[in-house]
This record gives structure tokens, C-alpha cells and sequence, in this order.
């Protein structure tokens, strides 16, 4: 049976079926939709998008999906056995010869589906270098891992945690996040000392995510006499958001803060403006933070797993300590008053970006996994 599988796997297109959250806001989703594109582009992969339904999954998005000709189903997100009975269903009727989960806990309720169905290839993609793992969760991802094909971490930091979970190494490897850059084709004719000087956070409102941290380096850059305009744009739960508010009151820099909210012209943010930062806890391979290198930005980041693996410290762009909000304020005015150094670290940065993290370097990794997998058998 399984060579029979394996050679109609070899007749046709192989079939991926991706299965995520339905948030929207996280990068697990960006990816799995960004690799549903990459497929329905290719002619060697049949892809299928299956979603969690969430409270917060937009009917509106879900419809620009399949506008663009994404192949996208929604399944229940009430309970995890009604997830997986519908994910089941899925799979039995699309067929996969690969089943991809991404992020946690999908990667769990998605691998219970992938077995009951009994599709012949599990892969998991981890999305982070931290996540709400308890001990019961632990013991099973490790029991699900001996039944998965490939582990994959969207970094190398992603995969190192992976291993020191209890991940097998022969199976866990990484694969690089990737970006359109096409959007950020106009960043040249942009340099970086001729843009509005302020700052650009492009980063959903969430426990992760260290806001905090950056409008209190904004308010002594005030105090240093440099006024600052800030822009964070993403979504996220109010009970994140509005503390964050407040405290800019607090500061009496509430003035120079915009909440934007969800904004779909993130390319035109970053390319007018001269720093983008990404203030943080922790971080699988950041995708804001490679849009904002591509768009010729000089970056600031936290110096945490995740971050560190996209940028060198003085060459690419800016590494501060977790939660220091003097040395963010220093590192941000060097860039706002040095303007040969906020120079050299854009161009390097958009250089990077261009050189490693391209979406279609990417595609071409996931792709090349996909059909390694198939040709293998069951």
C-alpha cells in the first residue's frame, strides 16, 4: 500500500495540507500562508490551508484568502476534540502525503488528526524559543516527535530549544523565516537620514511583546531633548494594550505615541521612517523584524534567542539588553544623532535581508522538504 501511495504521490503534485491558528496576528500563520501561496504557485505541490477557528479569526481575511485563490478551510476551535474530529474529516478528504503543524498547540491536536487519519508524512514547525509548554504537553510533543517525520524550527535558536526539549536530533533541523521583498523594492531611493526621525514597532500587543520597555527609553530621549514620534502598529488583546496607554500618560509623552492598531501599509511605515525596532521577551525568527532590515530601516532589537540569530550587534543593526530601557535610549540616540552610523547599519541591514531571508529561499527549503518526504514512502 505504501508503494502504491508513493508512486500516485510521484504522478501527481504532492499534497500539503498546513494547519495553524486562525489568529492572524502571530508569525505561525503569516508562514503557513505564505508556504499555502508558494504551493498553489508551484507545480509540484497541491496545498491546502486549514485554519483553528479563534475568537478573533476575521471572516474579512479569511475571504481575501481565497479572493487571492488560497485554497482555505476553517475547522472548530471550541474544544480540542472537536478540532481534530474536523481536522480528521480534512485530511480523509483532501488526502495529504504531508501534513504540516505549525506552532503550539496546534502542532499537538494537528498531529493527533495527522495519526488518526493515518497520513503518511507529520511535519512540525515550531515558532518560537518559548512557549506555555507544562510538564503533560511536554510528554506528549515528545511522544508525537517520535511519530513526526521532520522537526523544524523557524530559526536556529528555534532549534536548539527544540533539542533541549528532548526533540530528536536526527529529525530536528531549522528553516529560516522568510519575507516578500518585493514590497520594499523602493527602500533606496529612501535614505534613512532623509526619513521622519522616529520609530516604527510592528508587533501584536502581548505578554511576548515588550512595549513597555521602548516607551520608557522614549521618555528619556525627551528628557535628553529629542522628541520622538512613535508608531506601533498590531493588534492584540485590549488588557495589553491599554496598560501601555497609560503608562505613555504617565510619562507625559502620550503625544508622541500612536496606537494604530492592525494596518495593512507596514512597507510605507518602515520605509519613511528611520528606525524600526522590535522590543521583545522572546522570538522565534521575527518577521517584523526582517521587513523593517529590508526596508532599509536602522533596527533595534532585544537581545534575546530569536533576534540575535537575525542581527550582529554593530553590523546589521542594534542589540540591547532584555528590559534595559537606558541602554535602548542610548542606542536609540546614537541613531537618531549619528548619522553616518544609522547609514552604514541600514545598508547592511537591507543587504542581509536581501542576501538570507528572501520568502522565496524559504519556499525553496519547504518545497524541497515536502518532496524528499513523499519520494520516501510511509
Amino acid at each position: 500500500m505504501h508503494a502504491a501511495h508513493t508512486a500516485a504521490a510521484d504522478a501527481r503534485p504532492v499534497r500539503v495540507l498546513h494547519f495553524v491558528t486562525g489568529g492572524f496576528s502571530g508569525g505561525a500563520t503569516q508562514v503557513a500562508i505564505a508556504l499555502t501561496q508558494a504551493g498553489v504557485e508551484s507545480a509540484q505541490i497541491e496545498p491546502l490551508l486549514v485554519l483553528r477557528r479563534k475568537r478573533r479569526t476575521d471572516p474579512a481575511r479569511i475571504a481575501e484568502l481565497e479572493q487571492a485563490g488560497v485554497p482555505v478551510h476553517v475547522v472548530p476551535g471550541w474544544s480540542h476534540a472537536a478540532t481534530i474530529a474536523a481536522l480528521v474529516k480534512e485530511c480523509r478528504e483532501f488526502q495529504p502525503d504531508v501534513l504540516v503543524v505549525h506552532g503550539f498547540s496546534e502542532h499537538l491536536w494537528g498531529r493527533y488528526a495527522g495519526l488518526l487519519a493515518q497520513v503518511p508524512h507529520l511535519v512540525h514547525v515550531e515558532h518560537n524559543t518559548r512557549e506555555r509548554y507544562t510538564r503533560w504537553r511536554l510528554t506528549q510533543t515528545r511522544w508525537l516527535a517520535a511519530r513526526t517525520d521532520r522537526i523544524v524550527g523557524c530559526s536556529e535558536g528555534v532549534r536548539l530549544r527544540l533539542l533541549e526539549m528532548g526533540m530528536p536530533e536526527e529529525r530536528t533541523i531549522a528553516i529560516p523565516n522568510g519575507i516578500r521583498l518585493t514590497p520594499f523594492d523602493a527602500a533606496d531611493a529612501h535614505p534613512v537620514t532623509g526619513r521622519i526621525p522616529g520609530i516604527v514597532m510592528v508587533a501584536r500587543f502581548s505578554r511576548q511583546k515588550d512595549h513597555a520597555t521602548l516607551l520608557r527609553a522614549v521618555a528619556r530621549l525627551r528628557d535628553r531633548g529629542l522628541h520622538v514620534p512613535v508608531l506601533f502598529a498590531g493588534g492584540g488583546k485590549k488588557m495589553h494594550r491599554r496598560p501601555l496607554e497609560e503608562l505613555a500618560g504617565l510619562l507625559g509623552i502620550q503625544d508622541q505615541v500612536q496606537f494604530l492598531g492592525v494596518v495593512r501599509n507596514v512597507p510605507e511605515l518602515l520605509m519613511t521612517h528611520r528606525i524600526a525596532a522590535l522590543i521583545t521577551h522572546y522570538e522565534g525568527m521575527p518577521l517584523a523584524m526582517l521587513e523593517g532590515m529590508a526596508a532599509g530601516c536602522a533596527v533595534v532589537g532585544s537581545a534575546v534567542p530569536g533576534v540575535r540569530e537575525v542581527i550582529e550587534d554593530g553590523v546589521e543593526g542594534r542589540l540591547v539588553p532584555e528590559h534595559d530601557d537606558i541602554a535602548l535610549a542610548d542606542a536609540l540616540e546614537t541613531l537618531l544623532r549619528d548619522d553616518d552610523t544609522a547609514t552604514g547599519l541600514s545598508v547592511a541591514a537591507r543587504a542581509a535581508a536581501i542576501e538570507r531571508h528572501g520568502r522565496e529561499l524559504m519556499h525553496a527549503r519547504y518545497e524541497a522538504l515536502f518532496l524528499e518526504l513523499a519520494r520516501t514512502g510511509a
